[in-house]
């Protein structure tokens, strides 16, 4: 599918149309990914919904700028307008699941919204629950220095080779996920822009990449879910990634301090699934099963609006 880039903001959003019969539905990446990256999604979908994927800001195709979540929530609402989506349902997963669940705060007319696993990132001891501080507080800086490791790494410029590498290990983490290896390397490759010298660099760049962390962590969605009038989806992972194992006992009391949080909201409009047997990478896992999640819950919001 080609293209749109949307101008009518700052910073120019490079959007997708794939079509379809339905009502529309505007499906949203997570932090360091792109509309590539839905593809699997955003087909499954397809059959109930006319679905639109975008770059967020910083990512795939799209302008860079200081991350602003109003800034960022009046573009995606700019691809709306350009695009003719009159109220659309709104799905995202990690990054784009927050902005799917600050969207219902600020569009109360929007007919649903699913936000896959997107939690605030893990950064600080208020997030954890029935852990020793003392230990919590040492897992946090490990897993900080992992995270500052990982940043200072992606920030590097690729050589030919080094490209070739990433873009195998995309293919077999595509297989080992049951999906197709030539859509993992083309998302891979979108967020891939050449230099002058030969070499490559990857997007978000390392400023936007530190700054997506500071707004992530820093987050606070609980208003968003006692204020929205807007039928929301949370659905939250239960199995931590392999990249998270060695830090299991932290991700354990991170699920834990975020049900206690879930739990002090009184609101009939929040729904929150638990969805066994799924990780945050929910939607690579299993997207057929992630997309009769978001059809059948999109269908009851709007039969009971």
């Amino acid at each position: 599918m080609p293209d749109t880039l949307v101008g009518s903001g700052p910073v120019p959003i490079a959007a997708r149309d794939l079509g379809g019969p339905g009502r529309p539905l505007l499906l949203l990446h997570g932090a360091g990914g792109n509309l590539a990256q839905m593809t699997a999604l955003a087909e499954a979908l397809r059959p109930g919904h006319r679905v639109v994927t975008v770059d967020l800001r910083g990512h795939g195709r799209s302008g860079d700028g200081p991350w602003h979540w109003d800034e960022v929530l009046a573009a995606l609402a700019g691809v709306a307008d350009s695009l003719g989506l009159v109220r659309p349902a709104v799905v995202g997963h990690s990054l784009g699941g927050m902005l799917a669940t600050l969207w219902t705060q600020r569009h109360p007319e929007c007919p649903g919204a699913v936000s896959l696993d997107g939690n605030p990132t893990l950064d600080r001891l208020d997030q954890l629950s029935g852990m020793d501080p003392e230990q919590a507080a040492g897992n946090l800086a490990k897993l900080r220095a992992v995270f500052d490791a990982m940043g200072a790494m992606l920030a590097e410029p690729l050589g030919a080779d080094q490209v070739a590498a990433a873009l195998a290990g995309q293919r077999a983490m595509a297989r080992r996920y049951g999906a197709d290896p030539q859509e993992w390397a083309a998302a891979f490759e979108r967020n891939l822009v050449p230099c002058d010298d030969g070499l490559s660099r990857l997007r978000p760049g390392p400023e936007l990449t530190a700054r997506l962390r500071e707004a992530m962590s820093s987050l606070d969605l609980l208003p968003a879910y006692r204020e929205t009038r807007s039928p929301l989806l949370l659905v939250l992972a239960t199995e931590d990634l392999p990249e998270q194992q060695p830090f299991h006992e932290l991700y354990a009391a991170y699920r834990r301090g975020t049900a206690e949080r879930l739990a002090t909201v009184d609101n009939p409009a929040l729904r929150v699934v638990r969805l066994s047997g799924a990780s945050h990478a929910m939607v690579a896992e299993d997207p057929a099963r992630i997309a009769a999640l978001v059809t059948d819950f999109l269908a009851t919001a709007a039969a009971v609006r």
